[in-house]
């Protein structure tokens, strides 16, 4: 459970806030969270699906699941830590990325550069 562990942090580390305060966010004890922080203890499945729905995320991204389908981790992992960041954004921001993303998907598909 080491990508737990690791994600957990991240997440909190992206929405700003610390163990603590998503302990308490999530609705429990310090001591507790700080065991799935750190990699000592895992959460069993109802407080896995608390901790990813008040962290704004998916139990999947937290437990490092990549699609079956898709064939490049890297790319599901950025797109992930994209999908997160962007919880954390103002429609107009969240509307910004998004223009600019298929502005360079556009400019690569008119370069011919379709890979």
């Amino acid at each position: 459970m080491d990508i737990f562990a690791k994600r957990l942090r991240e997440r909190a580390k992206q929405l700003g806030i610390s163990n603590a305060e998503a302990a308490r966010r999530i609705g429990l004890e310090e001591r507790r969270y700080a065991h799935y922080a750190s990699g000592r203890r895992e959460p069993d499945l109802a407080t896995l699906k608390s901790i990813s729905e008040v962290l704004g995320t998916t139990p999947n991204w937290l437990l490092g699941v990549v699609d079956a389908h898709d064939q490049e981790p890297k790319k599901a992992e950025l797109v992930g830590r994209f999908a997160n960041a962007a919880t954390g954004m103002a429609v107009e921001e969240l509307e910004l990325c998004v223009i600019q993303a298929e502005a360079v998907v556009a400019a690569k598909h008119s370069n011919g550069n379709d890979e």
